[in-house]
């Protein structure tokens, strides 16, 4: 009952707010999502394919977060394989992640004059923490170098290396000391996982 009035909240905020024009479950019925009008930015920034994410196979996400579906269908993936498995019964299993930015029309780490991010494209997802049922969290600022929090985490940063093109955590760059950073882009060598 309470997802369902959770749901219907959600449907009307974003009905009003953000140009709903469909909604429910999606993507095999793991993702509860509100679909909306496409995103327009400036300077190639925008999402075509646009939906209001809530929660993935179960697990609901601390904020909506603004991704096309394939995005949400790479997160739902990684929650249902790699997350819910590592977590495990540890604080009664996960119940929530914690979004740190999704769509954002801004440049790779917002440094002037370089190339757009795929968040400015609806294409990427940054996670700062897994909450458990019973409100105990493991953050990646504070749990990286932790013996069984950094175990966790490390499992949860190589799970996504291969169903996301981009997989950067605390040990790529000191941009990402506190957050996993997801994202669809594509080489030809293969996923770039740091």
């Amino acid at each position: 009952m309470r997802a369902l009035v959770a749901l219907v909240a959600l449907l009307a905020l974003a009905a009003c707010h953000s140009g709903g024009v469909g909604s429910g479950t999606v993507g095999g019925g793991g993702i509860v999502a509100v679909k909306r009008a496409p995103v327009d930015g400036p300077g190639g920034c925008g999402v075509r394919n646009a939906w209001v994410v809530t929660e993935v196979s179960g697990v609901r996400l601390s904020r909506p977060a603004i991704m096309t579906l394939e995005t949400a269908e790479a997160l739902d993936q990684w929650v249902r394989t790699t997350a819910i498995p590592a977590v495990g019964n540890r604080g009664g299993g996960l119940v929530e992640l914690t979004v740190a930015a999704h769509y954002a029309c801004r440049t790779r780490n917002s440094r002037p004059g370089a190339r757009l991010s795929e968040h400015s494209r609806g294409r990427a997802i940054d996670i700062s923490s897994v909450v458990m049922r019973d409100g105990s969290r493991v953050t990646v600022l504070t749990g990286w170098n932790d013996g069984r929090d950094g175990r966790l985490l490390r499992r949860l940063h190589r799970g996504a290396c291969g169903l996301f093109g981009t997989v950067l955590g605390p040990e790529s760059d000191r941009f990402h000391q506190d957050h996993f950073h997801f994202d669809l882009a594509s080489y030809r060598s293969g996923p770039y996982c740091r």
